[in-house]
């Protein structure tokens, strides 16, 4: 059965989460692990995270995603913005030890005009400092669209960051369908290309989660805009394709469309037609 979700508040706490979740039909789900346009993280209520383990064990669920916070970005230019991003960074990565959620997911960041190669290697150093060898938790680069100087867009530089990083075994990668067709890999009539692009540069193996999203934009735009499923520039049946395609199997699948809880759930009912 198909390991589908979506991203999920966790306002109100991860034991309502788990269960909204299950009220729409999903069987794993994604949350921000702190504000996401902040700093900011709530205090994880052990009774509460004990709630949500229950929910994930009894219910057979797909592997949690974390993300980060929007405004983690290891590469900036500015010394207070990548200072941020290493007390967010080791933070989350310390308050998920304490959930049933072993993926954290992040955006690679935007290097602000001081060039690809220099974005690299401060990401890298920043993953070097806190990916320990006995980590545990699985740290996820997003593909991204592209849009500004954001590091990430193509499969060369997370290759390249992948290979800087010493304890890359806790290294892997989340798919986004929309970045990715924003970012010039036509998933649409060449899916299969781009899945042995990516074989060949990184590994399939190397796909930890997927984020499924129809685009508002069109194919190479190298711009960020989530549409619903079916809506946007890539289409149903590409999305569809695309998240039954071999190199995806059995992974979570956490939509980011603009829907609220509702909207969520007819579009986890779409794909489990499929």
């Amino acid at each position: 059965m198909i390991k589908s979700g979506c991203h999920l508040s966790i306002s109100e706490g991860f034991e309502k989460a788990g269960l909204t979740a299950l009220e729409i039909g999903a069987n794993t789900f994604q949350f921000f692990t702190r504000n996401p346009q902040g700093g900011s993280a709530k205090k994880i209520d052990p009774g509460d995270a004990a709630a949500l383990k229950k929910i994930v064990e009894d219910n057979d669920f797909a592997p949690l995603l974390a993300h980060s916070p929007y405004t983690i970005n290891m590469c900036s230019a500015d010394t207070r913005v990548r200072e941020f991003a290493r007390m967010a960074f080791s933070d989350d990565l310390e308050r998920l030890k304490r959930l049933p959620c072993k993926l954290y997911n992040f955006h690679p960041g935007s290097h602000v005009g001081q060039g690809i190669e220099k974005g690299i290697e401060l990401i890298a150093e920043v993953l070097n400092e806190y990916i320990t060898e006995d980590l545990g938790i699985y740290v996820l680069l997003e593909t991204m669209s592209g849009k500004g100087s954001e590091v990430g867009s193509s499969f060369e530089e997370l290759k390249e960051i992948y290979d800087r990083v010493r304890n890359n075994k806790w290294l892997g990668v989340c798919v986004d369908s929309c970045h990715l067709y924003s970012a010039g890999y036509n998933i649409v009539d060449h899916l299969d290309d781009v899945f042995m692009m990516f074989d060949k540069i990184i590994g399939v193996e190397k796909i930890m989660a997927v984020h499924l999203n129809d685009s508002k934009t069109p194919y190479n735009s190298r711009k960020d805009r989530h549409e619903k499923l079916g809506l946007g520039t890539i289409g149903l049946d590409p999305l569809v394709r695309f998240v039954k395609h071999e190199a995806l199997a059995g992974l979570p699948i956490l939509l980011e469309t603009p829907n609220e809880v509702v909207g969520y759930k007819q579009e986890i009912e779409l794909l489990k037609g499929f």
